[in-house]
């Protein structure tokens, strides 16, 4: 560098001895001082800390530039160059240098002030989780941010969360009430950006989800006390007065999105009886079956009630806040010495005593069948029920379907029972029937199904569709989890076999638990009275 400040100067020196007299003398001495030396500084608007100077000044060959901060050495800046320097935020003395020729040195100090941006439009956004009592999610977002500190206004916990921008936190409060929360965002600046607001810090009293479908059972299977999958025995009185409001309990009929659930209130004990004169002989089932839900609540003892020898209660530990699926032996209630076979009351005790509230669904008792239906379907079961659901007809109601007598009983089909499907007049282009799986499917043992098919006509359509019932419901209250697949029959008024590659539907997942399927005869065209069978629905591969 040195070399090259030397080779710069002695041309400077030769020009401007070329331009003199030949027989004038040069006095260096007599170049005069620079003068007017300052610089323009720029500070990039983006809180890096990035300042540019562009030194300026009169009589200069270079400058040199002093930062100011603690950095050393200086930068050197050829006239009409720049340098760049990164600063912490601050106020620094810059000090410029202005050197001529002969070495001369004029110096100023600049004022560099840097001063990053602070937070810019920041927006604050608190809820109470709809799950969990008491808690509160804050996010906060801003322009320039890096991140957030949230001070949530509880006694005792003062310190702030950090978090970064853009995310959320969660805090779960002591007790319920009004807090102040303080949301610091801040950038690399040291001014802040700020946001108060006094919020209502609420307890979760009731649930937001429903608690999980139970099963596809055959009637034989399950006796139901409360529930919508299953049909109840009737008759039943789900809030008898035993006395409870002198407790300072009380109870409802909890409507979710149309899933309807019992809430006893501040339960201390609450019952349920059945009609009067009625029982139920649970000895030949092997659990009793309940969901429980609570916010406070930690334990609750149910008891089955009998008629001939009394009451025995099992005590079941309850999670706050969620859903606590409840399967009590029966041998659990047995083994204390009571008999089953004529239960005509139930109880429910809560813990602490009068201390909570309890939401209760899907009461029902079960055993493990000794047959499922399940594939492969053959129709042919003297002990399974083979409920069949038409669907899609003129008005939108139900069109038959029923497991009849084979009426065409040969060619490739000489079973005894089959599926008759009516497709009424008018029917809707997609009218069909559908049956309840009681096991999903494992497609180890295939990826096509295939299936008997009798149709009045050549080249029906027919649509195979397979559908995991619990699934998220589209705006036509049909599950969004499905698979379709078509085939087209060949011959008429005879029994053929039809083949559906599931694995030829983009939608097909093998991990997916289907348990529905769906048959559509003559898909894609109205019903005109026809008559369609089905049978022997298999896989293969």
């Amino acid at each position: 560098m040195k070399k090259l400040k030397l080779i710069i100067s002695l041309f400077v020196l030769t020009i401007f001895i070329g331009c003199s007299d030949e027989n004038s003398d040069i006095n260096l001495d007599a170049i005069g001082a620079p003068t007017n030396i300052s610089a323009l500084t720029t500070v990039t608007q983006d809180n890096s800390g990035n300042v540019t100077f562009l030194p300026r000044g009169e009589g200069v060959t270079r400058y040199e530039i002093y930062f100011g901060d603690g950095t050393a050495a200086p930068a050197e800046v050829n006239p009409g160059g720049t340098t760049s320097h990164v600063y912490t935020e601050g106020v620094y003395q810059a000090k410029i240098v202005g050197i001529t020729l002969n070495g001369k040195r004029t110096e100023v100090t600049q004022e560099v002030v840097v001063s990053f941006r602070a937070p810019e439009n920041l927006e604050v956004v608190i809820t109470n989780d709809l799950a969990v009592s008491k808690k509160v999610t804050v996010t906060a977002t801003a322009d320039f941010a890096l991140f957030y500190d949230v001070y949530f206004g509880e006694a005792g916990n003062p310190d702030p969360i950090s978090v970064n921008n853009g995310e959320s936190v969660s805090y779960i409060y002591q007790e319920p009430g009004v807090y102040t929360i303080r949301v610091v965002s801040k950038s690399a600046a040291i001014a802040t950006t700020e946001h108060v607001e006094d919020f209502t810090v609420t307890l979760v009293n009731k649930p937001n989800t429903s608690a999980s479908t139970p099963p596809n059972r055959q009637a034989a299977d399950v006796i139901s006390i409360f529930s919508s999958k299953y049909t109840d025995v009737a008759g039943t009185n789900y809030f008898p007065d035993w006395g409870q409001a002198g407790q300072g309990s009380s109870w409802a009929e909890f409507d979710l999105n149309g899933d309807k659930m019992l809430n006893y209130i501040n339960l201390s004990y609450q019952g349920i009886a059945l009609a009067d004169n009625t029982s139920v002989n649970v000895s030949g089932m092997e659990y009793l079956h309940m969901d429980v839900w609570t916010a406070d609540l930690a334990k609750i003892e149910t008891s089955l009630i009998s008629k001939t020898n009394g009451e025995k209660p099992v005590v079941k530990d309850l999670v706050a806040n969620q859903w606590t699926s409840i399967d009590i032996p029966i041998s659990a209630f047995t083994s204390q010495g009571m008999t089953v076979a004529d239960i005509f009351q139930l109880k429910f005790v809560g813990t602490p005593w009068a201390g909570g509230s309890v939401f209760v669904d899907n009461i029902y008792f079960y055993k493990t069948p000794s047959q499922l239906i399940a594939l492969p379907i053959d129709l042919e079961s003297a002990t399974l029920t083979y409920t069949w659901t038409g669907f899609g007809n003129a008005t939108f109601g139900a069109i038959p379907a029923t497991v009849i007598t084979n009426p065409d009983k040969s060619g490739l089909n000489l079973s005894n029972k089959v599926l008759k499907i009516e497709k009424t007049s008018g029917a809707q282009v997609w009218a069909g029937a559908s049956l309840n799986l009681e096991s999903t499917i494992d497609f180890t043992k295939g990826t096509k199904v295939k299936v008997m098919v009798w149709s009045p006509k050549v080249g029906a359509k027919i649509l195979y569709k397979m559908e995991v019932s619990t699934s998220p419901k589209d705006g036509n209250g049909n599950p969004t989890v499905f698979v379709e697949v078509e085939a087209t029959t060949t011959v008429a008024n005879a029994w053929q076999e039809v083949t559906f590659d599931l694995t030829s539907s983009g939608t097909f997942n093998t991990a997916k638990l289907y348990d529905r399927v769906i048959l559509f005869p003559d898909f894609g065209v109205n019903g005109s009275g026809a008559i369609y069978y089905f049978d022997d629905i298999k896989q293969s591969n």
